[in-house]
């Protein structure tokens, strides 16, 4: 099993203790504490990070506010902010190796899909993020007001920014799910608090280096590292953010909506998902199995989009069931940082236990498991791509997600019913459509209630496509122009001549 070789510069990151970045200076936790992140394929400690809670959180806040009220931030030119915001994307690929392998270590996805994916994903979203900042344009307007005839008036409006955003990111694609939520805030001109997840904080930290290396002025970016419970809550509920961002699981989605009612700042939520995908007979099989099959085991099935219920017609059940569990079967399960690993170990052990327990569940419940259905009794989080029939529509595996390699199928005969069985979940955040009929393919597209519909592929996250949920999945969208709409505040101006 060929290795890796670690970047020197890793070696040196992972060694040294990892303060919070706050009005631009690298400082320690106001309480000393620090806590420890683990290297997934080993279960064993990777580096110390300072541990923020609740004073950090208050200090940054205050960083960020007189950045955005006092600081040269607010003074740039929406041309000048928009090359600093691009001189990101271009440090990030500067430094693909390193931030890959920061990655890898610490989320335990593969080396070679960090480096092919995740980095050039977060390059590419600050370099599309940067050319909105001279694009926030407003309208102008010769208003009629009924009630003084014979007046003139002239009226605009105004885009402006938000002013300080709290921002919480998860732990599946740390550092793209930092430019998702970064890139849009600071082309808008919105000073940032922002929050990794405490399993993966490392290459979000470094990403703060290279923040502060292309000219972002200090406190415009404060870099928190903590505790959902601490440092996240108390970042959804200060009272001077003037607007909220958080992705994650729909559960906690819901707490940050009570925290964030304090002073009705705004929220924007992309949480869970039970994505159905769909198989038809007539689809091009040699891209619809693997396609379906990694539609759930892409990112150690640690996706929110991820297609976990696999639908497929009747006529076909037993062929793509077979392809989509040789399939998983041929994928090889190992460390990110090995060559020859397709499909790395889950996150973190709470995580393991949690998929580990779906699995001993779904098999109580009754579903069979064609391939996998187990854990890799090996150091690390290993739990094998899975795929699971005999499934029914109230099993908590078919409803609930469970964000782990795990896919459950079921045939369909009656396409009038099709569109409601996959319906049936409170998410609405992705679904998928594999066929050759691409009349049938746009008709189920609009009747998935879903926020993204995929057509002979699956986790596809172009820039310039808004991402987001229908129902529990979610408010608002990320990406696009679309995400414009949560970092601006819309001003009228109204002048009588």
């Amino acid at each position: 099993m060929a290795i890796v070789e670690l970047d020197p510069l890793v070696r040196e990151f992972t060694a040294k203790e990892r303060p919070m970045l706050i009005g631009g200076e690298w400082v320690p936790a106001m309480s000393g504490n620090t806590f420890e992140t683990y290297d997934p394929s080993t279960g064993e400690v990777l580096a110390h990070v300072a541990e923020g809670d609740k004073a950090d959180i208050d200090r940054a806040v205050k960083a960020a506010r007189r950045a955005f009220d006092e600081g040269p931030w607010g003074k740039l030119t929406p041309s000048e902010r928009g090359r600093l915001v691009h001189r990101i994307g271009d440090l990030i690929m500067e430094h693909a190796d390193e931030l890959a392998t920061l990655e890898t270590l610490d989320n335990g996805k593969p080396f070679a899909v960090a480096k092919a994916a995740d980095i050039p994903l977060s390059a590419d979203l600050f370099w599309y993020m940067s050319g909105w900042a001279t694009k926030l344009d407003g309208r102008t307007t010769e208003p009629h007001v009924p009630y003084k005839p014979g007046s003139e008036w002239h009226a605009y409006t105004r885009r402006e920014p938000v002013g300080v955003v709290g921002q919480i990111i998860p732990w599946n694609f740390p550092l793209l799910m930092a430019a998702w939520k970064l890139g849009p805030a600071l082309s808008c001109g919105n000073a940032v608090v922002l929050k990794p997840a405490e399993q993966t904080p490392l290459s979000v930290l470094r990403l703060g280096e290279l923040i502060l290396e292309a000219g972002i002025p200090p406190g415009v970016v404060n870099i928190v590292p903590g505790y959902g419970e601490t440092a996240g809550a108390a970042l959804a509920a200060h009272p001077d953010v003037d607007k909220v961002a958080f992705t994650g699981s729909t559960e906690v989605g819901k707490l940050i909506v009570e925290a964030a009612a304090g002073n009705l700042k705004k929220v924007s939520l992309e949480l869970g998902g039970k994505s159905p995908n769909i198989v038809f007979p007539d689809a091009d099989m040699e891209k619809a199995i693997p396609g379906a099959a990694m539609a759930t085991f892409f990112n150690h099935g640690q996706c929110c989009i991820a297609g976990t219920r696999l639908f497929v017609q009747k006529s076909a059940f037993d062929d793509v069931v077979a392809g989509v569990a040789d399939h998983a079967k041929s994928l090889k399960v190992g460390p990110g940082m090995a060559e020859d690993t397709d499909m790395g170990p889950l996150v973190s052990k709470e995580q393991f236990e949690r998929v580990t327990a779906y699995l001993q569940k779904g098999a109580t419940e009754g579903a069979r498991a064609v391939a996998g259905g187990r854990a890799l009794e090996r150091p690390g989080y290993f739990v094998e791509p899975t795929l699971l029939v005999d499934t029914e529509p109230d099993m908590s595996i078919w409803r609930e997600e469970i964000f782990g390699p795990v896919l459950a199928a079921t045939p369909f005969d009656d396409l009038d019913e099709l569109a409601r069985q996959a319906n049936d979940t409170p998410y609405g955040l992705g679904a998928g459509v594999w066929t050759q009929d691409i009349s049938k393919a746009h008709k189920l597209a609009k009747l998935l209630k879903a926020g993204t519909v995929y057509v002979n592929t699956y986790n596809i996250f172009p820039a310039e496509m808004p991402f987001g949920g229908y129902k529990e999945s979610g408010w608002g969208r990320e990406m696009g122009p679309e995400v414009l709409e949560s970092y601006t505040e819309t001003k009228s101006v109204i002048c009588e001549l």
